[in-house]
């Protein structure tokens, strides 16, 4: 699998942090040092959580003076740090310019799964979504998309070999449309599933897209994860008003895409997660799921159904809860495996809505995305 090279400069330190076992290669040759050398640093940085190079002890005295000079292991600032009476825990992060971004994780029985962001604010503009009314900022860095599973990982000491598990699963579901910032997702992803970094299951590894087919088309030869397609109508001019990118790369282009995407896998179980949120009197009707059922019609899948959660940019109103209840009836009783998302977490949302509100509003986001994440883990669960 190829992967773009990272560019290293003369003037300024690398952030070792975001680089994936290829770029740390490609950086080690680039300084003159051998390449065995890369191994060694993603195991301190990510398996230890060690960020001084003068505590990794099986590295000579000159090179880490080297290391010193010209490197660095940073990642980004936690600005606040909640936890929830149910387990649930969330982190406000601050990245370079000043902007923040949000981390959950969810806890559930031995499994823990990490929401984790991809960019600050999002340009698709999605009309039921909360970030894309931020509008767009930047793409994360590598080392600050991994970096929030090196925060959260150190949170509970489970960095190291001998050290218990806390977080099992990421799904990249956050803020951001992590195929839009392909390569520093690709490499976050690859360190996320790497042996001698976090070792997660490709089956443990989820990213969820709204539609950038080009990318998507593109994914499988850098990376093997599970994908989770952000849906939310099966018709193109319902779709078009939900999900603006459909009218670039509609409902037909969306699916042979992704249906390429795990046709390439070795996996031969490997299915899609279709999500799926349910708006009052917009595609919450039974003529919406007999459409879904009909477009889903052969697709290995599992479907998501998301009641949406209302905020004041938006109109939207969440689906009643027979509405809900209907839907997803009819779509099991067409054979489709379909959950519905549980709420976790409320009270941190309360106690934290005036640093949120300071922070591009990120209070309303959190409960979304901890559901969005929660719901792909019972979902894995009732397919395994």
């Amino acid at each position: 699998m190829t992967q773009k090279a990272p560019e290293f400069s003369a003037t300024e330190k690398v952030n070792l942090l975001g680089l994936s076992p290829i770029q740390m290669k490609d950086f080690f040759e680039s300084i003159g040092e051998k390449s065995f050398r890369a191994s060694q640093l993603v195991k301190w940085i990510h398996q230890y959580g060690v960020s001084s190079f003068y505590e990794m002890t099986n590295i000579s005295k000159d090179l880490r003076d080297k290391l010193n000079n010209i490197a660095e292991v940073r990642a980004p600032k936690v600005v606040a740090d909640h936890l929830s009476k149910d387990g649930t825990r969330k982190w406000i992060i601050q990245v370079e310019g000043g902007s923040c971004i949000e981390t959950v994780l969810i806890p559930e029985g031995d499994r823990g799964t990490l929401c984790v962001s991809s960019q600050v604010g999002c340009s698709l503009d999605c009309s039921f979504c909360s970030t894309g009314k931020q509008g767009f900022n930047r793409d994360l860095t590598s080392a600050e998309i991994i970096g929030q599973l090196w925060i959260a990982a150190k949170a509970y000491d489970s960095l190291g070999p001998t050290q218990n598990r806390v977080i099992t699963n990421v799904v990249m579901m956050g803020m951001g449309e992590p195929l839009m910032n392909f390569d520093n997702v690709v490499a976050a992803m690859q360190l996320m599933m790497e042996d001698n970094a976090y070792g997660l299951s490709k089956r443990r590894v989820t990213l969820s897209t709204a539609g950038v087919v080009p990318k998507l088309d593109q994914l499988a030869d850098h990376v093997d994860v599970s994908l989770a397609i952000s849906l939310h109508a099966a018709n193109d001019e319902l779709r078009n008003e939900l999900v603006p990118i459909n009218r670039k790369y509609p409902i037909a282009k969306l699916m042979d895409s992704a249906q390429n995407y795990i046709a390439r896998m070795p996996d031969l179980r490997r299915k899609l997660t279709i999500e799926y949120t349910l708006i009052d009197q917009v595609n919450d009707r039974m003529e919406h799921a007999e459409e879904l059922a009909k477009l889903l019609e052969g697709v290995p899948c599992k479907i998501n159904l998301i009641p949406f959660n209302p905020f004041p940019l938006s109109d939207y109103q969440r689906a009643s809860g027979n509405a809900i209840k209907r839907f997803q009836d009819y779509l099991i009783g067409e054979g489709f495996t379909t959950t519905v998302r549980t709420t976790r977490g409320e009270d941190i949302d309360a106690a934290c809505g005036q640093l949120a509100g300071a922070v591009n509003d990120l209070t309303r986001r959190s409960q979304r995305y901890r559901d969005r994440a929660e719901s792909v883990v019972k979902i894995m669960e009732t397919s395994s």
